[in-house]
């Protein structure tokens, strides 16, 4: 919900500063409606739709996938499309991948987001009611801002909605923020807000070949990016998990895994995450199973610190670079 329109209702309606936060705290709670908020006086609860609407987004439609996963597709009040993901884990773990943006103005050539024509920053409350939705559903413990956007560039809402997490269950250490590389953002986080985890989506040690993959290379540099990591890790003292996406002939050869270990430096400061290929229209193919573990061999050869991501929510097109918010994308 619009927790300052809320503010500015109550107050207007004289109610005392305090009923704020106890709304607030039945929504973290994972209630449905104003109605069970019992201890709000009746007329109240019967008033407040009317001025606060209980969600600032509109649920279009869901997916759920085999292995389940649960994908939502949202609609702003002004028509913005946005995806949620909740994944859950057999180790009781669950994740929630949030969204920070409608679309997505850099245009990674492998993402499906990146094709998407860009709507805009979303506010903190929006980002907050992804987490809310499924927080109705069942009890969340993680949260990862690997959805729709890009972070770092609508930061501002998203350490507000950060904030807002750990009242939900997501403690910020269990937060991770991702990123292609925005390197104000990435000083911003290194001394401001709550201690998120951070991760770089990398996907190239070459110059030329990320700047393909990722035209924003040419505007922040890869050898900036780590330096702007290795600051954050500094201050922060915790490791950067690195995201490696592997695309088949394009980026997962041996000579590459090593050129990545020797960008990775100091290796204590990096955690690589090896990410298969969920399939999209961008015409790459995913790496052989063959080829991801001689990759993370030669990484773990050159002391990088390496592991296989376990793709969830592929058959509704959840998994990482497929969310792109159209009716044909796994919903039903």
């Amino acid at each position: 919900m619009d927790l300052e329109l809320l503010e500015r209702a109550l107050a207007e309606r004289g109610e005392p500063r305090f009923r704020a936060g106890q709304v607030w705290e039945w929504a973290a709670r994972g209630v449905d409606s104003y109605a069970d908020m019992t201890n709000l006086p009746a007329g109240l609860r019967e008033l407040l739709p009317g001025d606060v609407p209980f969600s600032t987004l509109s649920l279009q439609q869901e997916a759920l996938a085999r292995d389940g996963t649960e994908k939502a597709l949202f609609s702003t009040a002004d028509g913005r499309p946005v995806e949620a993901v909740l994944m859950r884990y057999r180790d009781g773990r669950r994740s929630l991948c949030l969204s920070s943006q409608s679309g997505c103005p850099l245009t990674c050539t492998f993402c499906a987001t990146g094709s998407m024509k860009f709507g805009r920053n979303l506010t903190a409350s929006e980002i907050v009611d992804q987490a809310l939705h499924f927080r109705r559903k069942e009890p969340v413990n993680h949260a990862v801002f690997m959805g729709m956007g890009e972070p770092m560039m609508n930061l501002d809402a998203v350490l507000a909605a950060c904030e807002r997490l750990p009242d939900i269950g997501i403690a910020a250490r269990r937060t991770a923020i991702s990123t292609v590389g925005w390197i104000p953002g990435i000083d911003r986080l290194a001394s401001e807000g709550p201690p998120l985890r951070l991760a770089l989506s990398l996907h190239a040690a070459d110059e030329d070949l990320r700047t393909q993959l990722m035209p924003v290379n040419e505007r922040y540099p890869l050898r900036d990016v780590l330096q702007a990591c290795l600051r954050w890790h500094e201050a922060r003292r915790m490791p950067v998990f690195v995201e490696y996406l592997m695309l088949g002939g394009v980026n997962d050869r041996y000579e590459q895994a090593v050129a990545l270990a020797e960008a990775l430096q100091p290796a204590q400061a990096f955690k690589v995450n090896l990410i298969p290929y969920n399939p999209t229209d961008s015409g790459y193919e995913g790496s052989t199973r063959g080829a991801i573990d001689a990759f993370k061999a030669a990484l773990e050869e050159h002391g990088v610190r390496a592991t296989v991501r376990l793709t969830r929510g592929r058959d509704i097109q959840a998994a990482c670079g497929q969310l792109a918010a159209t009716a044909d994308t796994g919903f039903h």
